[in-house]
């Protein structure tokens, strides 16, 4: 299997080099060129597996040759044998045909530890192979930065550099990035947005000589590995409803797309999926552009679920690709008239298509305090804010009450306090192992908004010169 990139311009690549690519050298985003496809008897040859062992079978067929199995069978088990709950990926009932999918017990809490703890082994892996190092610099609105700087913290052949938006992630969130000593791990807070850390982030990658000097990496859900070991849970919690004999839906809240694009590719390697729901927050480009077809910039707002205070969702490149039927001169066309003008449309053939699968739903903060309010007196679950988003959204837009509906529980309720206990009344504690968090002390720079300032911190941290 090979991948191509969104944009029609960069080199065909092998897994290997796209885990370690990221973002395409065309500013495009990798995907495989073929898709591997699951029949009904391979999904019910799924049920009863382990979900390491599930997470092997489903991804093998995208490294086509480039890993030894035996050794990708192994860092898959050592990966999730460091998860908090025995089924890794619990599902809970929340009443009728109504479902939550808990991702969130992992090592950082959140649903980006089940992609970055085996993103962490792959480079390990790869790059000793290969015998060289790279240097990762990352985006983060809260969670993928300290899932990557736990998967890559204290290996030899990484160093790595995680942009945050500077006030705008939660004390936790921060914490989480800032307290880890380790010599190979660099935390930037920059003076802006989310959008402004990951548009920094890209402008570093397409300066192709400083990409080359740095040899520049990406965990942001840009790497196309990301979205491949996400696509995992959605077969685990599908064969463990029922499927294929059985269709369900997920609710999924997101900011840049990549989660839900992963269930996306889930249906394309056969997952019987009826209905993706997006929930969004007031940050909701998402949601406007499946109610109107055009998707429009806008400014972001802090908000209590701050991983989704997003305006360009990077992902939604690769959804693009797909309905723009991988014409990478369109994609590349429409993202630069994005760029330029703020908005693009969508014809509405093209909608009619999109709204058979796809449907969005938003919440301002005051309905995401009533509703983790009320699921915790329906249900006694304490919910994070972004988790509460996305049973609201799957409960407002399901369309058969007979489908399964799945909503992801993307974070720990620990991991927003302050917002859990203002809407319940109760603190939802951290775990034991992260019970002096905030005790730990922290080291994080505060940068401007000026990309020469942070591609000079990035080579002063790189331990790669050429």
């Amino acid at each position: 299997m090979t991948y191509h990139s969104t944009r029609g311009q960069a080199p065909v690549l092998a897994f290997d080099d796209v885990l370690l690519a990221g973002l395409a050298r065309d500013g495009g985003l990798y995907l495989p060129q073929t898709w591997p496809r699951f029949s009904k008897d391979d999904m019910a040859a799924m049920a009863g597996l382990s979900y390491a062992e599930l997470a092997a079978r489903v991804m093998l067929p995208f490294l086509d040759g480039t890993l030894r199995e035996d050794d990708f069978t192994a860092l898959v088990a050592e990966t999730y044998a460091g998860f908090e709950h025995a089924a890794v990926a619990p599902l809970k009932e929340l009443g009728r045909n109504d479902w939550l999918l808990e991702l969130f017990h992992g090592p950082t809490l959140a649903f980006k530890d089940y992609a970055l703890q085996l993103l962490g082994r792959l480079f390990d892996h790869v790059l000793t192979r290969k015998g060289q190092r790279v240097t990762i610099v990352g985006a983060t609105s809260g969670d993928t930065g300290s899932a990557a700087i736990e998967a890559c913290r204290d290996r030899e052949a990484v160093d790595i550099i995680i942009l945050h938006p500077h006030g705008r992630v939660s004390e936790v969130q921060r914490r989480q990035m800032t307290t880890v000593a380790s010599a190979n791990v660099h935390n930037i807070a920059l003076d802006g947005t989310f959008d402004d850390c990951q548009d920094m982030v890209k402008a570093m990658f397409n300066d192709q000589a400083f990409r080359d000097a740095l040899r520049l990496s990406a965990v942001n859900s840009i790497n196309w590995a990301r979205i491949m070991a996400q696509i995992v849970y959605y077969f685990a919690a599908g064969t463990a409803l029922g499927a294929p004999q059985r269709p369900l839906s997920f609710a999924v809240p997101t900011g840049n797309f990549g989660n839900v694009y992963a269930a996306f590719a889930a249906r394309r390697m056969g997952l019987p999926i009826a209905q993706l729901v997006v929930g969004s927050n007031a940050n909701d480009i998402l949601t406007r552009f499946f109610e109107s077809g055009t998707m429009r910039m806008d400014g972001v707002r802090p908000t209590l679920s701050p991983s989704m205070d997003i305006q360009v969702s990077s992902n939604f490149e690769r959804y693009l690709f797909d309905m723009l039927n991988e014409d990478g001169a369109r994609v590349r066309a429409v993202m630069e008239a994005f760029r330029a003008q703020g908005r693009y449309e969508v014809e509405p053939a093209v909608m009619q298509d999109i709204a058979t699968l796809f449907s969005g739903h938003r919440l301002d903060d005051e309905a995401t305090r009533q509703t983790i309010r009320r699921l915790h007196q329906e249900t006694g679950e304490l919910l994070d804010p972004h988790s509460a988003i996305g049973v609201a959204a799957g409960r407002a837009c399901r369309r058969d009450a007979a489908i399964p509906m799945v909503a992801l529980a993307t974070a720990h309720p620990a991991k927003f306090p302050a917002a859990v206990e203002a809407a319940t009344g109760v603190r939802p504690a951290l775990p034991p192992r992260l019970a002096d968090l905030f005790e730990r002390p922290e080291r994080y720079d505060v940068l401007p908004n000026d990309l020469e300032a942070v591609k000079a911190y990035v080579r002063r941290a790189a331990r790669v010169t050429a």
